[in-house]
C-alpha cells in the first residue's frame, strides 16, 4: 500500500483509525467534518483522516452568559510516533482533539463515534 509506513517499535497509541464514516462531534452537539480533500488510503473503503485533515464543525449550540459561542474548529494533536501515511499522523479515535470557537478559545474535546470496524493500530 502506498504511502503507509508504521514507525518501529511501540507507538504508544492504540485505537481505530478515524476515517470518512467516523462520526465526529464537539462537546456541545455540533457535527465536526472534514474541510479538505481526502487522501488515497482507505479503510473499509472511507479515506483515512489524518493530522494535515482541517475539522470545521456546524451546528454547535453552546453559548456563554447567553451569548452564542459555537465550536467552529478541531485540532487534533496526535503522538510523534505512530501509523503515517505520507509521513503524517493517523488519526486515532483515541487521539487528543480539541475544539475551538472562532476566536479559538478551547471549549472541549472531540467526540468520535461510530463502529469499530477496519483497521486497529496500536
Amino acid at each position: 500500500m502506498s504511502g503507509y509506513s508504521r514507525t518501529s517499535g511501540n507507538s504508544g497509541a492504540s485505537g481505530t483509525c478515524v476515517s470518512a464514516a467516523s462520526v465526529l462531534h464537539c462537546p456541545h452537539g455540533g457535527r465536526a467534518f472534514a474541510a479538505g480533500a481526502a487522501n488515497d488510503v482507505l479503510v473499509d473503503g472511507q479515506p483515512v483522516r489524518t493530522a494535515s485533515d482541517v475539522f470545521a464543525v456546524a451546528g454547535c449550540a453552546h453559548t456563554v452568559n447567553g451569548v452564542p459561542r459555537p465550536c467552529t474548529s478541531v485540532r487534533f494533536s496526535p503522538p510523534e510516533r505512530g501509523v503515517l501515511v505520507d509521513g503524517v499522523a493517523v488519526l486515532l479515535d483515541t487521539t487528543a482533539a480539541q475544539c475551538f470557537d472562532a476566536a479559538l478559545v478551547p471549549q472541549g474535546p472531540a467526540v468520535v463515534s461510530g463502529d469499530r470496524r477496519g483497521v486497529m493500530c496500536g
